[in-house]
């Protein structure tokens, strides 16, 4: 962020190609680095200040194309050639007004702001491991939407394809750049070069229409022989970059695409990795997130003892909404305490779900963590509208699970620590199992926390139509050490 500053003095002398160029490049690496982090730092510093410098960054942008199609032209230049010197000038004139919305552009950025985010983000950026697996989890999301990107291109073959799949590397490139240095060690090279190969095939594809705009062919063999140079030196930069990442087999030569996705986590570590994102997010928000970290795991205790029982079926997907709800369910009260559970529902459904992860199972973590307190789930709740019956009921079931976990710990001092189904026996012929029975270690009917209990309990019992009966669960006693207790040396006795 100083290095902008820097670049901003350096540029504002005469607005020269290359100063331009490293503003932009300070400007787009601040940019790349705050949408990075804003997807797990909720701080709207990372937004503000990366809107700030898009908005110079962009404004820029014609002046530093203008420069470029000058380089290009000098490249093309041969000795009396009719085309250079029309086709320079045409670009050329651009410039000044252009030099003019530049200067305009710095007087209007906020220094003294950027300043200030100078200050705080470097504290918050702190707090961040690079090369940590939510950084190549990161990457894996950038590299999996330029990989489409790339397929696209290579199916389409259009000038917007390869403008995007340019786009989309670079993206991918600043994530590994910024937050991934043993990758960026071993992948620099080839993704600048891809970058700025594919950089060229949009530099030509902006250079052929600027020329004939300008009415710079003087006859049409002019116009043919610079279109078919132009065209030559696009296909030759294409066919490096495909050379590169389509992959020899024949020479042992891999794709850079495979190479790249090789180094990135696997699915399982994707999944790992995606709740973890969601978890770092919650803990920058709730401010007593050492509660809902125990309350989701009450919440998977509770919900893995109702499966072993049999009362649910097993579900990994389930069980993954209802442990990220547990962990958001409180991002709400950094916001507001009153009605808190519906912010949280509004803060989780608006969030970018992580990769590994579909939207309508993030919404439905809202929706259950809307519901871990106040209103009961009812058919009819805008909150519910356009769902199925089973995905109603489903939600209810969860909601039930963590509105019972989260009263369990409604005194957030994490005193009952184990939960578990009791299976009842038959007593004078009928069967005990028609209730429900919960054992939890550290609970006592006689404290003010049973009468949460007790009222967070009916929505269980709603689910599964049967009394739920809270009863406590001693601790394991602990096995007799079967060591002998260690002696001390002691002297030996005199003889006699």
């Amino acid at each position: 962020m100083q290095r902008v500053l820097e670049e901003c003095d350096r540029a504002s002398i005469a607005f020269a190609p290359d100063p331009v160029h490293d503003l932009r490049v300070a400007l787009r690496r601040c940019c790349s680095m705050a949408d990075g982090i804003a997807v797990i730092d909720p701080d709207p510093s990372w937004k503000q200040m990366k809107k700030a410098g898009k908005r110079l960054f962009r404004r820029l942008g014609e002046l530093r194309d203008v420069h470029v199609m000058q380089e290009w032209v000098h490249r093309f230049d041969s000795p009396d050639d009719p085309v250079t010197a029309p086709l320079l000038q045409s670009i050329t004139v651009r410039e000044a007004p252009l030099q003019q919305q530049a200067v305009q552009a710095l007087a209007e950025f906020d220094r003294k702001q950027w300043q200030r985010w100078g200050r705080s983000l470097p504290h918050r950026m702190s707090r961040f491991r690079p090369g940590s697996l939510i950084f190549r989890h990161l990457a894996l999301e950038r590299w999996t939407s330029a990989y489409k990107l790339h397929g696209q291109a290579l199916r389409s073959g259009s000038e917007t394809s390869w403008h995007r799949l340019r786009i989309g590397i670079k993206r991918f490139r600043y994530i590994v750049e910024n937050f991934l240095p043993d990758q960026h060690a071993a992948w620099s090279d080839d993704l600048k070069r891809m970058q700025d190969v594919l950089g060229e095939v949009h530099d030509l594809d902006v250079l052929w229409p600027a020329a004939v705009s300008a009415h710079a062919f003087p006859d049409n063999e002019t116009r043919t022989r610079w279109h078919a140079r132009i065209t030559q030196e696009r296909a030759q930069r294409i066919e490096t970059y495909l050379k590169k990442t389509t992959g020899q087999p024949e020479m042992n030569q891999h794709s850079l695409w495979q190479i790249w996705r090789d180094q990135l986590p696997d699915r399982e570590q994707a999944k790992s990795a995606a709740l973890l994102r969601l978890k770092l997010w919650a803990s920058l928000l709730d401010p007593d997130f050492k509660h809902s970290m125990h309350v989701a795991q009450l919440s998977l205790q509770l919900s893995d003892a109702l499966a072993a029982a049999g009362k649910v079926p097993p579900s990994a997907k389930d069980r993954a909404i209802l442990q990220a709800a547990a962990l958001l369910h409180d991002v709400g009260r950094s916001r507001e305490e009153k009605g808190h559970h519906k912010t949280s529902y509004r803060m989780i459904r608006d969030l970018a779900p992580p990769l590994g992860w579909r939207p309508q199972d993030l919404l439905t973590a809202g929706i259950v963590a809307r519901y871990h307190r106040g209103a009961l789930p009812r058919a009819g709740q805008r909150t519910l509208q356009g769902l199925t019956l089973k995905q109603r009921q489903d939600i209810s079931r969860l909601a039930a699970i963590l509105r019972l976990a989260n009263a369990f710990d409604s005194a957030r001092d994490q005193r009952i620590q184990r939960l578990q189904i009791v299976h009842g026996k038959e007593v004078d012929g009928k069967e005990k199992d028609k209730i429900l029975q919960i054992a939890a270690q550290g609970y006592s009917p006689r404290d003010n926390q049973a009468e949460a209990i007790a009222a967070a309990r009916h929505l269980l019992e709603t689910v599964f139509r049967r009394p739920v009966m809270i009863k406590p669960l001693k601790a394991p006693k602990r096995k007799p050490s079967l060591r002998k207790p260690e002696t001390r040396n002691r002297k030996p006795a005199p003889r006699s």
